[in-house]
């Protein structure tokens, strides 16, 4: 099985909130990798990732760093492929890696997620391969349909809790 999907952080300290990336791809069933790479601490080898990720087979790669985050950018900036950057709160509330991801340079883009938000740039991941593999989009249908469920379940039990002034 070889990876279609890359998640990359800047070091296991990341993993807490990128762990909700492998398990939705697990789910979904999307072979992929899970790398720490450091911009700032290993430069040469984020680089040599980068440019060598098409060429393993890698469609879509997901960086999450937090602080000055330069991890996504650095990959795009050595890849033709999509680059989903996640900001990790740290410092400042994630509002300094989540600032540092989106202020890209023309010509280099990183689509870019919420503060910890791994769970959504695996969904974004899926809905890229999806366009092009009609049984992943499928999948990522009763994922979508699952989540309405959900939320109409959640409506159901909230409607049997009572309060003297709830008029619902």
């Amino acid at each position: 099985m070889k990876p279609l999907v890359s998640i990359i952080m800047g070091s296991t300290s990341d993993l807490p909130v990128m762990e909700k990336a492998c398990k939705l791809l697990d789910e979904m069933q999307v072979p992929f990798e899970v790398n720490a790479l450091s911009a700032h601490r290993t430069p040469e080898a984020v680089e040599h990732f980068a440019a060598t990720a098409k060429e393993r087979g890698i469609k879509v790669i997901i960086a999450g760093a937090g602080m000055a985050a330069a991890l996504p950018g650095v990959i795009a900036a050595s890849t033709t492929l999509p680059v989903i950057g996640v900001p990790i709160k740290g410092m400042l509330d994630g509002l300094d890696a989540m600032l540092s991801i989106i202020q890209m340079p023309p010509g280099i883009p990183v689509a870019t997620v919420g503060v910890n938000g791994a769970q959504n740039a695996a969904i974004l991941a899926v809905e890229m391969l999806a366009i092009a593999d009609e049984e992943l989009a499928q999948r990522m249908a009763v994922y979508k349909e699952n989540l309405k469920i959900k939320i109409e379940k959640a409506n159901e039990e909230l409607a049997q809790i009572k309060y003297q002034f709830k008029t619902n």
